[in-house]
């Protein structure tokens, strides 16, 4: 079959041989691709009917074909894109160009009407400052779709940013997007069904810890070890990677966003102070550490005493922030060990004479690479710009795709086409 179909085709051609009435089939093309389509129906009707009296072909594959020429036509005019979907903000690399959106992966919406009516800094700008009826959400937990029609809107909201700037009135982007190693199959269909929604021709996955290798430019084709410990918002992914493929993994729902679960819950019930997650991220860039620092550092910290109830000031040292997220720390460096337990012999020493490397925002709290060298007895390494790896080894397998195919995800999508 020429081309690949995406999940509006896919309905499309269901609409077409199920001999549905004009108008339903119309308002359907309408909506996934505009008028444009429309005008073109009558077209690509005929075409098809041609082929099929031709070529002696069935209408499936004949309109298969018809939409394998739409994808390319409008590809021609569409941006091919990397997304790192991450929980806590999504990155967006465009083929050519490098990472041109970094925005939180945020929504918000107004539960009276059901619209949504900010996405990414916009939203962002309006945590905690809502009334009852505006909630601001995160459509990721952990990496993976939580909420499927914000997702779809989020994704189209930065596939149009993307194309604003440049002629395309119906942009159809193939998309490369990182996706939590050891996720479901049903979790991978949901990004897949999302992306294809929003409105892209062509949809690879590939696992994060894979992506964050390939961004900071690892042998990962090579017969040797490379370890990659990403530490995101979410999730903490590790993975020891060789030949293009990963050879053991694990993912831990614990990363940035649960440290600062961590900072709220120790103040709360160590200093009867209530603070808000956008104070405790705060908190955790000021002072956090994981490894004790060589000068301990202190700073004031704001929020609601739990005692009168009335706003008040406290100072708090870097030694305490440590203690408030030791048990989270200790939890990501016992799956570390554990994912290198798992090593084959023959990998297990390779890494005597290479360095692990961390990447993820999470890599940069103070000393998270020394109590990792630490506990493992190896060398520990952050890699370039850790915060936009990912996107970057999106970028890379996409302007690459026949060289690195092999990296991407096997998906079941060639099952329902």
């Amino acid at each position: 079959m020429p081309g690949s179909t995406g999940e509006p085709e896919r309905t499309a051609i269901g609409l077409y041989l199920s001999g549905s009435n004009l108008s339903e089939f119309a308002n359907y093309l309408v909506s996934c691709y505009g008028m444009g389509l429309f005008i073109l129906h009558n077209f690509f009707k005929a075409v098809s009917a041609k082929l099929c009296k031709k070529k002696k072909i069935d209408s499936y594959t004949s309109f298969c074909y018809v939409i394998a020429v739409l994808n390319k036509l409008f590809g021609l005019f569409s941006k091919d894109i990397g997304i790192d979907l991450g929980t806590a903000n999504t990155l967006v690399y465009v083929r050519g160009k490098g990472i041109v959106i970094n925005e939180p992966s945020i929504v918000a919406i107004n539960n009276k009407t059901g619209t949504i009516l900010a996405i990414g800094e916009e939203a962002r700008k309006m945590v905690g400052r809502t009334p009852g009826y505006i909630v601001v959400v995160r459509p990721l937990v952990a990496g993976v779709v939580s909420d499927f029609e914000v997702t779809e809107q989020m994704l189209k909201y930065f596939i149009d940013k993307v194309h604003q700037e440049s002629f395309s009135l119906l942009p159809r982007p193939r998309v490369v997007i990182g996706v939590p190693s050891g996720v479901t199959e049903v979790e991978k269909r949901a990004v897949e069904d999302a992306a294809y929604n929003a409105g892209a021709r062509e949809v690879y996955l590939i696992e994060e810890p894979m992506a964050a290798a390939v961004g900071a430019r690892l042998p990962v084709q090579e017969a040797a070890a490379n370890v990659i410990i990403d530490i995101g918002g979410g999730s903490t992914e590790v993975a020891v990677i060789s030949m293009g493929g990963v050879v053991a993994s694990r993912s831990l729902r614990i990363a940035g966003n649960k440290f600062n679960e961590d900072i709220i819950r120790y103040l709360r019930e160590e200093r009867n102070l209530l603070i808000g997650e956008a104070t405790a991220e705060s908190v955790k860039i000021r002072l956090g550490s994981a490894y004790p620092l060589g000068e301990e550092l202190s700073g004031e910290i704001r929020g609601r005493d739990l005692v009168t109830g009335l706003p008040r000031e406290i100072v708090i040292t870097s030694e305490e922030i440590r203690r408030a997220i030791s048990r989270s720390v200790r939890s990501i460096l016992t799956e570390i060990k554990a994912t290198i337990e798992e090593t084959p012999p023959e990998l297990i020493a390779d890494l005597l004479s290479r360095s692990v490397y961390l990447s993820g925002g999470g890599s940069l709290l103070r000393g998270m690479d020394e109590i990792i060298s630490h506990e493992i007895k190896l060398p520990v390494k952050i890699v370039d710009d850790p915060l936009t790896s990912v996107a970057r080894g999106c970028g890379f397998v996409l302007e690459h795709i026949d060289k690195l195919k092999e990296v991407l995800l096997v998906t079941s999508k060639e099952a329902y086409l």
